[in-house]
């Protein structure tokens, strides 16, 4: 699996998925203020009580209060351009994942239909996604004594969501049983990501912020999402590799650049090709 991540480039693939992620965040975080200009209308100390719970000081806090404040004058305007952002910065990550996927799978793009498909993906991943968080504040109403129901219920909702997007996002149809590998992968790496970004990225924040100011912020997020990145392109090579396990692969020819006097012996999944040093004939 590790040679395949290689030789498929994954972390470069995994850079797209974190920069897509990462550009995504400004309209949810444009959106999310809004909504937080709503509940702060009717509560004066909102900006606070946020920047107590992140753990914030400096030029961070200050930025945060001042950003509810300001959605609290113009939260309506800001609801309709947070939701507009969110759908373009969601596609560019919708595209990001296709193309990690499907270069897993050394699939070629369709077009307008990866965009639709795309469209299709959004959809049932807001339906997963509102279902997974409505179930876990119902389940932090039971006993201590049962948090592991928590657990297996978040990760049940995680491997949904990580079969819903390892099927509609790729070009390649080889039925759901043969997704579960990597979306076991998948939903078990994003919990663990989930409990390392609930305890150590707050402080990481906290401290960066402290250094840095805003761009402490910033590199907490860069650092969690390089992880996330990497999680998506290990999970589609995961599925890839257990398949050509079970049923093989076949050999084609590639067209490369003709080198004088160099012969080609072999070529990597990428298509990068070895080129042996031998005069040809």
């Amino acid at each position: 699996m590790q040679k395949r991540y290689g030789e498929l480039n994954g972390n470069f693939m995994a850079s797209a998925v974190t920069l897509s992620s990462f550009v995504s965040i400004f309209p949810l975080l444009l959106f999310a203020a809004a909504v937080l200009g709503f509940f702060a209308a009717g509560n004066p100390d909102m900006g606070g009580s946020v920047v107590r719970e992140l753990g914030l000081t400096g030029d961070a806090a200050r930025a945060v209060v001042d950003t509810i404040s300001a959605a609290e004058r113009s939260r309506r305007t800001a609801s309709v351009v947070g939701v507009v952002g969110l759908l373009w910065s969601g596609l560019g990550l919708v595209a990001a994942l296709q193309y990690a996927i499907n270069t897993s799978w050394q699939a070629t793009g369709h077009g307008w239909k990866d965009k639709l498909k795309g469209l299709a993906w959004l959809g049932g991943a807001s339906v997963l996604f509102l279902a997974s968080v409505g179930v876990s504040a119902a389940l932090n109403f039971l006993p201590a004594w049962l948090s592991p129901v928590n657990l297996l219920v978040g990760l049940a909702l995680n491997l949904g969501l990580w079969l819903w997007t390892m099927h509609a996002l790729s070009n390649r149809d080889v039925g759901w049983k043969s997704l579960v590998p990597g979306a076991a992968v998948g939903a078990i790496g994003f919990e663990v990501l989930k409990l390392v970004g609930s305890v150590f990225v707050p402080r990481l924040v906290a401290s960066s912020s402290a250094l840095y100011g805003s761009l402490g912020v910033v590199f907490a997020l860069l650092a969690w999402l390089l992880f996330f990145g990497r999680l998506i392109v290990y999970s589609a090579v995961v599925n890839v590799v257990r398949w050509e396990e079970d049923h093989g692969t076949v050999t084609v020819d590639i067209s490369v650049p003709k080198v004088h006097g160099e012969v080609a012996t072999e070529a990597t999944r990428s298509g990068e090709v070895d080129l042996s040093g031998v005069r040809a004939v």
